[in-house]
């Protein structure tokens, strides 16, 4: 009896299976997209392939009438697809959650209702304290997709953006430099016997890569300019061919633009507004008919001259220097971009189905946590709460 006691003492001090929590059944998710009405916007969330997937799964999707006409996608793709059309917009705010592009307007979040949940962009440039006031009124939670992270810690919604845009602003740049454009008349590259054409893009991040990898594929001569050391040296690791890079002074970069044929504007500021780094004296002396892209201008622009443009008339010519300043660049390839952003949001609606719902997701999803900015009506950001001087709290000691 004695020898039996002891073998259950020593099977009681046995490391014993961990007791974790028992984790929610799926949970079916309702969700709705409703049209983008912010001007110049073309894309929509989600493709009706990955309504498609999101229906065979389980989740009930509605879309408003004619909202991916502008990414062409019709009605009847999305039908097919699974999803519900929508004739009125008010039924497609009853939905749990809401994928949107833009920003609401005040009069769309006058539809949200409590413990709502809306994915779309913040964009802090163009917010204003009674705008994040509604917002924390309404209580809902709302997340950000630029600042969603994935397993990495990598922002794949802005990388997969950015390369679309660092792509198109090549391709925008050779369109004015040719003659249809009322341009120089040059091809944007070169061919044996002709020097190439020169193109300085200023900043080295993945809009600044994606517009050296397609600039260098045309055949063009490529000079880089960033503030950051370790950009450029990353930069030239993961380009296959030599590329000039320089930091950003004064002096070399004037240099640089005298020489351009095109200038890209790829700088982007982590907080706030984008660094001014082109002065219009510099802008002055470049050469006559010489093109700009400020892809930085979502963000206030890196060029002195910049000044806002649209898809109906996107250029304008200063100095004699044609400047392309439309916002939003990826809208003017908006069924390619609406791929791109339906690739990042569909495994994460996914996801949130598998775990029972974006509650039980946000607690072991540091990734999509990055992303909210308001939770339940409560401010979480520090960089909206610092802005606008407003109480803010930790979501992680909240959740």
């Amino acid at each position: 009896m004695k020898k039996r006691k002891n073998i259950a003492t020593f099977t009681g001090l046995m490391p014993q299976e961990e007791m974790l929590e028992v984790k929610k059944n799926f949970q079916p998710l309702f969700i709705g997209i409703p049209k983008e009405i912010s001007y110049q916007e073309n894309r929509v969330s989600l493709s009706p392939d990955a309504i498609a997937l999101l229906v065979s799964n389980g989740h009930k999707i509605v879309i408003e009438k004619d909202a991916g006409i502008n990414a062409n996608f019709s009605d009847e793709n999305y039908s097919d697809s699974g999803a519900i059309i929508a004739y009125n917009i008010k039924d497609v705010y009853k939905a749990d959650i809401i994928l949107k592009i833009e920003p609401p307007t005040a009069d769309e979040i006058k539809m949200m209702h409590k413990g709502q949940t809306l994915i779309s962009a913040l964009q802090l440039a163009t917010i204003s304290e009674g705008y994040i006031n509604l917002l924390l009124e309404s209580g809902i939670t709302a997340l950000a997709y630029e600042y969603i992270k994935d397993g990495k810690g990598i922002l794949s919604l802005i990388r997969s953006i950015s390369e679309i845009a660092g792509n198109t602003a090549i391709l925008i740049a050779a369109e004015y430099l040719s003659n249809v454009n009322s341009g120089k008349g040059l091809m944007l590259g070169g061919v044996s016997g002709i020097s190439p054409t020169e193109v300085v893009v200023l900043g080295a991040g993945t809009v600044g890569e994606f517009a050296i990898r397609t600039a260098l594929g045309l055949g063009a001569s490529v000079r880089v300019f960033d503030s950051s050391i370790t950009k450029l040296r990353r930069l030239q690791e993961i380009i296959s061919q030599r590329v000039s890079t320089s930091i950003l002074q004064p002096k070399s970069l004037q240099k640089a633009l005298m020489r351009a044929d095109v200038v890209i504007g790829a700088l982007r500021a982590d907080k706030g507004r984008t660094p001014c780094v082109v002065s219009e004296d510099m802008v002055k002396k470049m050469k006559s008919g010489a093109v700009i892209v400020d892809v930085s201008i979502d963000q206030g622009g890196c060029f002195e001259s910049s000044v806002v443009s649209s898809h109906k008339k996107p250029t304008y010519r200063k100095f004699d220097v044609v400047h392309y300043c439309v916002p939003n660049i990826s809208s003017r390839v908006s069924r390619t971009a609406s791929f791109a952003i339906s690739n990042i949001l569909a495994p994460n609606l996914l996801k949130m189905g598998v775990a029972g719902g974006i509650e039980y997701l946000l607690r072991n999803n540091s990734g999509l946590r990055a992303g909210v900015y308001v939770y339940k009506g409560m401010l979480t950001n520090s960089v909206l709460g610092k802005m606008f001087d407003l109480p803010y709290k930790n979501l992680n000691l909240i959740i």
